[in-house]
């Protein structure tokens, strides 16, 4: 009795520490008439018709769109069905696996941890998982499935690991198919799981891998931020989900998003669909159960790809960063933080002239991107997830833009770079 009220002393304290009151009060998001924060009802009207007409020439099933301006909710709409097998209708409120979005909220957790002073971005990954130590860049694949390899010219950081130029891979979406194999033999989780298996347990087999490259020397799109997922735990001595529940979505009520739905909710989560003969059906089993994350062992919380949320849950996450890490009266991050975490870190790895730069697990249009049009101001920042979600937020606008759909193997679905540039069209003042 006493050890577990020593435990509930220690937790409550450092929750108390944790979420710290800010001078800043920025209140919840709330629905408001388009014309009170400058855009035009009319031009919104085109965003309607645009989606619409893309369910009714069966281009989607199903989507939900969200803008807010100025912390306004100005726009927040269900076009199509839910589910293929029900023909349920898509509503609002209905919960999206949000896949890779989940990238920012766990940066946002390591950054929240960073605050703290409890390791710097440019330490070794190793210091804290030492099954990284001595990292392996990968020389050349046998026919028999087996490798060899050179040493890498130094460790894996956490600012590596956040950036993607870690030089680790995605296994079953790597875009080189000797990792697709090397990862499948080692039995490494790609995404998320319905397997009884725990992220430190895949993260711990990742860490014996070869690399794609040295770190730190190209852009390669990897499994680090699920890496930064048990690094989380490993810090903070609190279960990821934990970690996310108390420090990041209770603070900020977003009640709607976790890594597994209670039974009650489970209804309002959105199948994952593709289209056979020109009809929409279940996404089948293949490297991953589409069921995720209402059924199986609910063990394995992916940094990178694990959480379900809703567009009013994620758009509420974005006006906290556009608030400058403050809601509520609670300050989750500096925006001396944030102002780092939006910097270009990848320096060209990305490509010169791509019209985008990468932060700490962010996109970043940059000025070319804004020359190009229908991407926002320089200083956006935007990312989506591997079932078609997307989302997009403007400091200098003060423009959330978030669209959201669950399809998979889908063709001719032009509604994401539709949508964000007619949001931006909309503006009226």
């Amino acid at each position: 009795m006493k050890f577990r009220l020593t435990l509930l002393v220690v937790f409550i304290t450092t929750f108390l520490r944790a979420q710290t009151p800010s001078l800043q009060y920025s209140p919840f998001l709330t629905y408001a008439h388009p014309s009170s924060v400058g855009m035009s009802t009319d031009r919104l009207d085109r965003i309607d018709n645009m989606l619409s007409d893309a369910v009714k020439r069966n281009e989607i099933p199903g989507v939900v769109a969200m803008i807010v301006r100025n912390g306004k909710i100005v726009y927040h709409k269900a076009f199509g069905s839910a589910d293929a097998t029900t023909n349920r209708l898509l509503k609002t409120d209905d919960i999206f696996r949000i896949a890779s979005q989940t990238k920012g909220i766990t940066s946002t957790a390591v950054m929240m941890l960073w605050e703290e002073g409890k390791f710097r971005l440019d330490d070794p990954i190793s210091k804290f998982i030492p099954e990284f130590a001595k990292p392996q860049v990968l020389d050349s694949l046998l026919p028999d499935g087996t490798y060899t390899t050179k040493p890498a010219n130094k460790e894996i950081t956490i600012r590596h690991l956040i950036t993607h130029t870690s030089g680790l891979g995605y296994g079953m979406i790597d875009g080189d198919p000797r990792f697709k194999a090397i990862y499948s033999k080692a039995g490494i989780t790609d995404l998320f799981t319905t397997e009884n298996i725990s992220i430190g347990e895949s993260v711990k087999k990742l860490a014996k891998l070869p690399l794609h490259h040295h770190p730190g020397e190209k852009y390669t799109y990897s499994e680090g931020l699920d890496v930064l997922g048990y690094f989380i735990e490993v810090v903070s001595g609190m279960p990821l989900d934990e970690f996310f529940k108390t420090r990041i979505f209770d603070p900020l009520q977003m009640n709607d998003t976790r890594f597994y739905l209670p039974d009650a909710k489970k209804d309002r989560m959105v199948s994952v669909q593709t289209k056979k003969d020109n009809k929409w059906i279940p996404y089948p089993v293949t490297f991953y159960d589409p069921d995720y994350p209402i059924k199986g062992a609910k063990k394995f919380f992916s940094g990178g790809a694990g959480l379900s949320s809703t567009a009013k849950d994620y758009a509420t996450f974005l006006q906290m960063y556009l608030n400058g890490g403050e809601i509520n009266g609670i300050r989750l991050l500096s925006r001396t933080t944030i102002k780092t975490m939006m910097s270009n870190q990848v320096g060209d790895l990305r490509g010169v002239n791509s019209g985008s730069d990468y932060g700490l697990a962010f996109g970043l249009v940059d000025a070319n991107g804004q020359a190009q049009g229908g991407r926002g101001s320089e200083g956006t920042f935007d990312w989506g997830g591997y079932f078609n979600t997307q989302y997009f937020a403007d400091p200098k606008e003060e423009i959330i833009g978030i669209i959201m759909k669950q399809t998979q193997a889908l063709f001719g679905d032009e509604t994401s770079w539709k949508f964000k540039q007619m949001v931006f069209q909309a503006v009226d003042d």
